[in-house]
């Protein structure tokens, strides 16, 4: 039995995604993720949002059918003590299937953003790669320092590749991925991106591909290289990562930032009596990102929550008290 204590009340509750067909995009997320959205391909999809370019939906609940921004404007105190009196949802987390290269790009930070993109955040982000082919590889950064005009120059003339730093992506890695890199993600990784709410991308070059009207897909050259860390980037080595086990689980630290933090739970209590006590406190809300299996959060009072693999759980600040059972694999998320 779970103890009931009536100054924890909130529930989480599933969330529905907004899809993206980009055309670098494939069909893993509706063949493996059952996102049974029509779109061909399915390049993102946007799982937890509150951005106006692609809204998440309330899927489960009291709130179901609203949006999450509706919510959480409705409900500031979900997103905790530290962010409620903020305004606006600080993060926004994605799906990623790339069938094809991604453009070559570049984020702008906080500062750049608010003053040349309207007061917009700007982009700091993180992949986790949840598989990728044997020849994936992405750019991160410059292999060596260049000067604004060498990278101007190497822009307009569709060389810039030559000055990439090209680094193989694997299952299970992680890149973090400061405002101001350049950075590209392969052909044939699927990831989760967990990243500010923010939908501001330069593209510095895009393989001469058109859009669906048969021109040139926009660059934003100009802007890209005012942003761009011109220093030559070390290469992204995989941090040791330290499981924390506990009866039924184990927890590991993948990111952690001033934007957001990012661990990985194993969840697994099919042999062992005791499900896992689980609770969000009263600083930050948590979403749960189910990226293989299946389990259940079961609450106090009514009944439980399923999840399958590629849901999207929002748990809201002080929340009631609950009891994780299943055998899954998920990012927690918290800022």
């Amino acid at each position: 039995m779970i103890r009931k204590n009536t100054n924890w009340t909130a529930r989480p509750f599933l969330l529905k995604p907004a899809g993206k067909d980009y055309l670098w995009g494939g069909t893993r997320l509706n063949d493996d993720f059952r996102k049974d959205i029509p779109m061909n391909p399915l390049a993102e999809t946007w799982e937890c949002s509150t951005h106006p370019d692609g809204l998440s939906l309330v899927a489960s609940g009291e709130h179901a059918g609203k949006t999450l921004k509706e919510t959480l404007g409705e409900r500031p105190e979900y997103l905790g003590e530290r962010l409620a009196c903020q305004g606006g949802f600080p993060i926004l987390i994605k799906f990623i299937d790339a069938r094809e290269d991604l453009s070559i790009q570049v984020h702008p930070d906080d500062a750049y953003a608010a003053v040349n993109e309207n007061g917009s955040l700007g982009k700091t982000e993180m992949w986790y790669v949840m598989d990728a082919e044997e020849d994936t590889r992405i750019s991160y950064g410059f292999n060596h320092d260049i000067t604004r005009e060498a990278l101007e120059k190497s822009l307009r003339e569709g060389s810039v590749e030559k000055n990439l730093q090209k680094v193989k992506a694997k299952k299970d890695d992680v890149f973090f991925i400061p405002a101001g890199t350049v950075h590209g993600l392969g052909a044939g990784a699927l990831v989760a991106e967990i990243q500010e709410c923010s939908n501001i991308t330069y593209r510095m070059y895009d393989y001469d591909r058109m859009d669906k009207d048969g021109k040139p897909r926009q660059l934003h050259i100009e802007k890209a290289v005012d942003v761009a860390n011109l220093s030559g980037s070390d290469i992204p080595r995989q941090p040791m990562r330290t499981l924390k086990y506990k009866k039924g689980s184990a927890l590991e630290l993948l990111c952690r930032c001033k934007y957001f933090q990012v661990e990985r739970m194993l969840l697994n209590t099919e042999h062992c009596r005791e499900m896992v006590d689980y609770q969000t406190r009263e600083n930050s809300f948590q979403v749960l990102l189910c990226l293989k299996g299946c389990g259940s959060l079961f609450m106090e009072t009514d009944g439980r929550l399923n999840f399958f693999k590629g849901d999207c759980i929002f748990v809201p600040a002080r929340s009631v008290p609950m009891k994780l059972h299943g055998s899954a694999q998920m990012l927690v998320v918290s800022c």
